[in-house]
């Protein structure tokens, strides 16, 4: 499939990708990272740990859920409005896509957007590339760019991405991974990198009832507990831990007081756990959390988004108000 474009567009070789360095085996800040967060009084884990590859094929797998509403709802939202957020956008653009996974999102959007160039950017290395060369050949006269990056790290585009028409693309409610206090600085630096003539368009998943949100979390047959306790796989082959996922439990539930589903991993015995440089002892019971996912009213985000410096000027739900895609231009040149 080809974009209906006057002018072909020049196609990046695959060896040609931007491929900084992302999660490293035996990495010593990555260690330094992990042994951190589980030394602390209350033990955790960065979310960006769930995607090894086995991690982002089982994210797939839970966007297929019948609990899992998020991927469902924003695709309707996209599927009946995406000729409008296209207009407000206008075509030409680089589309850079935070947390592209399969990059089926984006992919999704190409024929409305027209975008010049696109660049998917994972901390999942090798499934993004993979996802990349599927893209290139469904859609060979778009420049495909991969980039992968931390985006728990600074956002620091290569001078490679042009600067001209950014369009950030950031679906999916990844940005209620973020605490309130860190999406913003988080969108800061978003706008840095926008320029004066782009935009963010943002998925952003919304407060409902908690028994939806629970089951969204934790669903019956157990693929978002998989998804949880694979974590700790990937700690054993990050870090040289011994971690035994059968003595580990999944645990999600909403906060209300902090609006936000928190997810645990609980010991189900007491057991002691090493790593390279580190060991801690858990007790029965005793939780890793292991991630966030804030939900928001519209206005309260669309003040978040003013925060950082942007300027809502779209904003589309579906008929329920489960979930929103707004788009935010520079609020500053």
């Amino acid at each position: 499939m080809t974009l209906p474009r006057a002018a072909a567009i020049h196609v990046i070789a695959p060896e040609k990708s931007i491929k900084p360095a992302g999660i490293a085996h035996g990495d010593a800040a990555t260690i330094a990272e992990i042994s951190a967060g589980l030394l602390a009084p209350q033990a955790s884990t960065s979310p960006k740990y769930f995607y090894d590859s086995l991690g982002s094929h089982l994210f797939e797998a839970i966007c297929e859920l019948p609990e899992y509403y998020p991927t469902r709802t924003e695709a309707a939202i996209f599927a009946g409005h995406g000729a409008g957020m296209a207009e407000l956008i206008g075509p030409d653009m680089t589309l850079i896509d935070l947390g592209a996974g399969n990059c089926a999102k984006a992919a999704s959007l190409f024929p409305l957007l027209q975008p010049r160039e696109y660049v998917p950017v994972d901390i999942s290395g090798e499934f993004l590339h993979q996802s990349a060369a599927q893209l290139r050949q469904r859609f060979p006269d778009v420049a495909i760019n991969p980039l992968v990056m931390d985006l728990s790290q600074p956002l620091a585009l290569p001078p490679s991405v042009p600067v001209a028409r950014r369009q950030f693309f950031y679906p999916g409610s990844s940005i209620g991974n973020f605490t309130p206090h860190d999406a913003v600085a988080f969108l800061r630096q978003v706008r840095e990198n926008v320029g004066g003539d782009g935009g963010l368009l943002i998925g952003v998943d919304l407060v409902k009832d908690p028994s939806v949100l629970d089951a969204a979390y934790d669903d019956a047959i157990g693929v978002t507990a998989a998804f949880n306790l694979n974590l700790l796989r990937h700690l054993n082959h990050l870090a040289g831990a011994d971690f035994d996922p059968q003595q580990w439990r999944h645990v999600a539930f909403f906060n209300d007081a902090e609006s936000r589903i928190e997810m645990h991993l609980e010991a189900r015995v007491a057991l002691a756990v090493r790593w390279r440089g580190g060991e801690r002892s858990f007790a029965q019971g005793e939780r890793i959390h292991t991630e966030n996912s804030y939900k928001y009213t519209v206005p309260g985000f669309r003040d978040l988004l003013s925060e950082a410096g942007f300027r809502v000027d779209g904003i589309w739900t579906d008929d329920a108000h489960w979930f929103a895609v707004m788009h935010a231009a520079a609020a500053y040149a």
